[in-house]
């Protein structure tokens, strides 16, 4: 079984209007609101791909009581670690022309808490694989991550990390399964430039040298990259309107995973997940939230994959 654990969960809200102005009234055209947090992204796509997992969390007040109900709505289980600070609530503006991206902290995660959720983890009894995504909440030092990591080492619970804190690089002493970073990732944390294809070959080797044992390489626009230590494979992309790129990379890395976890690791399941991966995030890009993934097969047919080594 699939788990998610996503420690920061989050509304978003996404609201659409016609040119932002300071200082003045700025009606808007359309708002949706959605569940949220990086590894609640993963586990709703999964679903929309027939494929089960749990989610796991810190929830709090009414917003995350909402993120809870939407998701069992979903019909995804869902095993809450409940706080009282309130679920932080992210707001994404689209005028138009550009995005505005207001991301919040997150809630205050007392130490009982911490227990609480290490308690949840070292109870599983049916967890293969384990997605951690996101960023930490307000008191959640970066040290949790390796308690974490220690834990599902011992469980023998395989790792998938999508984080992007430079505690990452750290982490891969564990040997996580796949890492998920995206090209500003790489240079922030790795010191690794990925402007050219010779550049990011040399990043995926170095990244694998520390102990990536596979690694999807998001570049947005320009397309993805995968590499499993012994081949990497390239996929472009397909040219859509962006309204707005949260949840996007967060859809690519659960469609990638809905079709190569469960597949043979031969060239062409390789390239069906690449493709997947590069479809679903660049449908996810052109609407509010994640969408309606209705175009995911139609893009796909649209796309090509390279194995570049």
């Amino acid at each position: 079984m699939i788990y998610t654990l996503t420690l920061n969960t989050a509304i978003d809200m996404n609201i659409r209007c016609s040119g932002l102005a300071p200082n003045t009234v700025n009606r808007t055209s359309h708002t949706e609101y959605s569940p949220n947090g990086k590894a609640i992204n993963v586990s709703i796509v999964l679903k929309r791909f027939s494929i089960a997992s749990t989610a796991m969390g810190f929830f709090g007040g009414f917003s995350g009581k909402y993120i809870f109900d939407e998701m069992i709505k979903r019909d995804i289980t869902t095993k809450p670690c409940w706080v009282d600070d309130m679920t932080r609530i992210n707001v994404f503006i689209n005028d138009g022309k550009d995005e505005y991206k207001l991301v919040g902290k997150g809630p205050f995660i007392p130490e009982d808490k911490k227990t609480e959720m290490l308690q949840q983890l070292e109870s599983l009894t049916d967890c293969t694989h384990l997605v951690i995504s996101g960023s930490l909440p307000n008191n959640v030092e970066p040290e949790f991550y390796t308690h974490i990591l220690t834990l599902c080492e011992r469980k023998k619970i395989e790792v998938i990390l999508d984080i992007s804190h430079p505690k990452l690089q750290e982490l891969l002493a564990y040997k996580p399964l796949l890492i998920k970073p995206n090209d500003d990732e790489v240079k922030e944390i790795f010191g690794l430039e990925t402007k050219t294809e010779e550049q990011i070959l040399f990043a995926l080797q170095q990244i694998h040298a520390q102990g990536a044992r596979n690694i999807l390489l998001t570049l947005g626009d320009k397309g993805l990259y995968f590499s499993n230590g012994q081949h990497v494979w390239f996929c472009n992309s397909v040219k859509i309107k962006l309204v707005s790129s949260a949840c996007a990379g967060d859809a690519a890395l659960a469609a990638f995973l809905s079709e190569w976890l469960s597949a043979s690791t031969n060239q062409e399941s390789i390239e069906l997940a690449i493709k997947k991966a590069s479809a679903t995030g660049a449908n996810v890009a052109e609407s509010d939230g994640l969408g309606l993934l209705d175009k995911v097969t139609t893009y796909m047919h649209q796309l090509t994959v390279t194995q570049i080594k």
